[in-house]
This record gives C-alpha cells, structure tokens and sequence, in this order.
C-alpha cells in the first residue's frame, strides 16, 4: 500500500503547483503586461516498477510562461502603448536589463521616460530621457520626440529560449543571448492586461482543486488500508 500512498502524495503535491499558479493569474488578471503561468505535468513509473498502475507517478515538473498576446484595453492615453507581434519593451534594472509587455508609459520630473517606476530604454539599452518639462510623445513607429524633436528609438525586443519571471510584469531570458532587437512597430493609446481570462482561471481552480481533494482523499484511503494490514498482522 506504501506505493498508492507515494503516488497519490505526488498527485496531491502537484495540484497544488498547479493550484499556486492559478491563483497567481488570478490574482493578476488587471495586471499591465502579465503574463500567466502554466505548470507542466509528467507522469513516470518507480524504478521498480512493471505494469503496476500504482507505482505511476504524477508531478508538476515544470512551469512555462504563456507568451501569448493578453486583453487589450482601448485607453485613448497617448503615453499607452502596445508593441505589435510579440514584442516587449525594455527597462533598465540595476543588475541589467529585464523585459515588459506593460505599455503604461510615463515621464518623471526628471524627464525619464519610465513604465512601473523603471527606467525605459532604448534600442541600444540606455535609458531614454527627455529634457525636463518637455512635451514628450511616441510615434507608431517607435520614435520618442520632446517638443517636436527626435530623441530616441523605443527599445523593442524578441525574447528566446527559457524565460524568468522576475516580477508580476517582467520578465528575463535565462540566457545573456536570449534576447534581440525587434523591428515591429507600436499601437497608441492602447495596452495589454493578462492573457489569462478570470472565467479560465475560475474553472481551472475548480478542476485543479476537485483533483486535489481526490488525490488527498485515496491518500486517506491508502493509510487506512496499511493501518488495517498492520493490525491483522499483529494479530497473527
């Protein structure tokens, strides 16, 4: 009976993964740029395992980010921007650069163009800045001009490879080569929430958490069963 036990522990421990990550996209649904995660499931056999259903394991063994495009919200801001594609804008982080789907602009007093209180940057990585005081706005193009004059290019970036979260929205290849520079454009007055509707996250908790219960329940089961095998076996 110690093999349903394993089995229905790692079931019960990987729903809760699962239940963790849901929450999470929950919990980020209005969240500028975010982006949910989705646990990957594998089921593997004990090493000593045959044809014995119940040595079948079950696990969260990893969990993805969805890059996939969110809800865009019609704003009308001219300082909202949504970059085309699948494309991200960079900030300047004090260990590097990190990455964002937020488009919420705004300029400080500084004249620092920032989104989330981090430093936006540019095409080559430094941090754009306007003169203070100035009109600052952004073409489709991704051209930043101050009182009608050019000062830089919007920062807009290809993410690759395995990517970390670092933040509700930002986000960092795992790699220094995960990232490059992108050629797509951005749409004005525009910006993106979740990718993760509150109705799938709402159903997918129900699934995850009935499944918990279940695997919590033949846990139950399980010892109840060896409890009794121990005591027959005293008996003899």
């Amino acid at each position: 009976m110690a093999d349903g036990i394993y089995v229905s522990m790692n079931g019960a421990t990987a729903r809760m993964a699962q239940l963790d990550s849901i929450s999470d996209n929950l919990a980020n649904i209005n969240t500028p740029g975010f982006k949910a995660s989705r646990p990957a499931f594998e089921a593997f056999l004990a090493k000593a395992a045959r044809n014995d259903p119940d040595q079948v394991h079950a696990a969260a063994v990893q969990t993805q980010l969805d890059l996939s495009t969110g809800a865009v919200i019609h704003s009308g801001d001219p300082m909202d921007v949504m970059p085309t594609g699948t494309s991200f804008l960079g900030v300047k982080l004090t260990d590097g650069l990190a990455f964002t789907r937020n488009g919420r602009l705004q300029v400080d007093e500084s004249g620092a163009l920032r989104v989330s209180g981090q430093l936006v940057v540019d095409d080559a990585g430094a941090p754009i800045i306007a003169p203070p005081q100035s009109s600052v706005r952004v073409e489709p193009s991704g051209a930043i001009f101050a009182n009608n004059q050019k000062i830089a290019q919007l920062g807009l970036f290809e993410l690759h490879g395995s990517i970390d979260r670092i933040s509700p929205t930002l986000l960092r290849p795992q790699s220094p080569e995960g990232f490059a520079v992108s050629n797509a454009s951005v749409r004005i007055g525009e910006f993106e929430v979740s990718n993760s509707s509150a109705l799938e996250a709402a159903v997918q908790m129900v699934s995850a958490q009935r499944n918990f219960d279940n695997s919590m329940q033949a846990l139950q089961t399980y010892r109840r069963l060896d409890e009794k095998a121990v005591e027959m076996g005293r008996i003899r």
